[in-house]
């Protein structure tokens, strides 16, 4: 008898949907951490890096070893392993205030290592699905992380409008129970053969099939630098380049980025066809849309390519893995770890590099010349500095796009299977 995947199905969506609060949560509760706690810049940014280099070690690891894990165990207990966390990051301070830091730092490690699992064995687990339409599956998985995005951003105004920000932990809390359910689902469901794929992939060590994993990873990183630079600057870019107030760029902006992105990947999960297309059209529209914000003399025009880069970034993250897939045969989960790996160190790099452009340029003579010529200030200058810096992400993704589909349609054309 086969096994009916649709309640495994929902429980990927649910856990996907509460991975965000690991990853927009913490930013928006780091001002009254600071306050509270009197816990500087600089530790609040190693709370960042503690994030990103936990999710790199965890993604890592299974692009080397993955078959020496138990995928299935590890699908079902991850949602728990991200309650853990962030219950941890909400008691530890609350209750023991001299070690509040410690607490928070160890949150973070914990609750990083189940949002790597979830990027190394949830897309892997949607695919090893039976599904008439995986493109659409995995399109809206990814999608459900957008809207969960929306949910929290909507979810902490509200709460803190309400209660205050001091009451911070409650809403952690609350954040913390929402993975269990789908920690019960997974529980309660039937899990897809996951190793399948990594079998054919140790009989299929071919130069091409490297090239081409090596060509889809080089996207994924592009991708994600275009997604990410705005997605972690545009609340500070519409607060401090454009004068719009926090509370209102927060909504306009994060959330109405979020709501595109979303709804563009359901878009496609439905629609979308040519996922070749998808992308260039995505890198093409999302460098346009970081050279109108570098370039922009009037806030308005600034603000909807901001805005719109939602759209053009929605499908650079999910569309690499679906490339992947249907032009690499027989991927498994170390495979996907790989593509996970090379998403997040453009997570990483691009919002990291748009810091660094943008401190130096503030801070130079160019910047200050330059101010005084187009009658902005010094750090307005150097947000639309690295703006334009960071447009050469797109830019070179749609070179290595290019030159990707260029590869796979000639190994197809030649009868090379990958």
């Amino acid at each position: 008898m086969t096994p009916n995947y649709k309640r495994t199905k929902l429980a990927c969506y649910s856990a996907y949907f509460t991975m965000s609060s690991i990853f927009i949560l913490p930013p928006l509760l780091f001002a009254t951490l600071q306050d509270t706690y009197n816990i500087s810049y600089t530790l609040l940014g190693t709370l960042v890096l503690a994030n990103f280099c936990t999710q790199m070690m965890v993604d890592l690891l299974f692009s080397l070893f993955a078959k020496k894990f138990n995928a299935k165990m590890l699908v079902r207990i991850t949602p728990l392993i991200t309650s853990l966390g962030l219950v941890i990051y909400a008691l530890v301070p609350t209750f023991l205030p001299q070690f509040a830091y410690a607490g928070l730092l160890l949150g973070t490690i914990i609750f990083s290592i189940a949002s790597g699992l979830s990027e190394v064995m949830l897309s892997p687990t949607i695919a090893s699905l039976p599904s008439d339409n995986p493109q659409r599956d995995m399109s809206m998985l990814h999608s459900l992380y957008a809207f969960g995005i929306l949910f929290v951003i909507v979810t902490s105004t509200a709460f803190f409008a309400l209660f205050g920000a001091q009451n911070w932990m409650y809403l952690t809390l609350f954040f913390a129970a929402l993975p269990v359910i789908a920690a019960v689902m997974f529980m309660l469901s039937p899990m897809p053969d996951l190793q399948k794929g990594a079998e054919q992939e140790r009989t299929k060590r071919t130069g091409k099939r490297t090239l081409g994993l090596a060509l889809c990873v080089a996207c994924i990183f592009f991708g994600s630098c275009a997604e990410n630079t705005m997605s972690n600057w545009i609340s500070g870019y519409m607060e401090n380049a454009l004068h719009i107030d926090k509370a209102i760029g927060d909504l306009v902006g994060m959330a109405a980025f979020a709501v595109l992105l979303g709804l563009t990947r359901i878009t496609y999960a439905k629609f979308g066809k040519n996922i070749f297309r998808m992308l260039t059209v995505g890198m093409i529209g999302a460098a346009v849309c970081y050279l109108v914000v570098a370039f922009s003399s009037h806030p308005i025009p600034a603000l909807a390519a901001c805005v719109l880069t939602g759209i053009f970034t929605s499908m650079l993250w999910p569309g690499a893995l679906i490339m992947m897939e249907e032009n690499v045969t027989g991927v498994g989960v170390a495979a996907y770890a790989l593509m996970a790996s090379g998403g997040d160190l453009g997570a990483s790099v691009a919002p990291q590099l748009m810091g660094i452009v943008t401190d130096a340029v503030s801070a130079s003579d160019l910047g200050l010349r330059l101010a005084g010529q187009l009658g902005l200030s010094a750090e307005q200058v150097g947000l639309k500095a690295g703006m334009l810096v960071c447009s050469l992400f797109p830019i070179l993704g749609i070179a290595v796009l290019l030159f990707t589909v260029h590869f796979f349609k000639k190994c197809k054309k030649n009868g090379v299977v990958l």
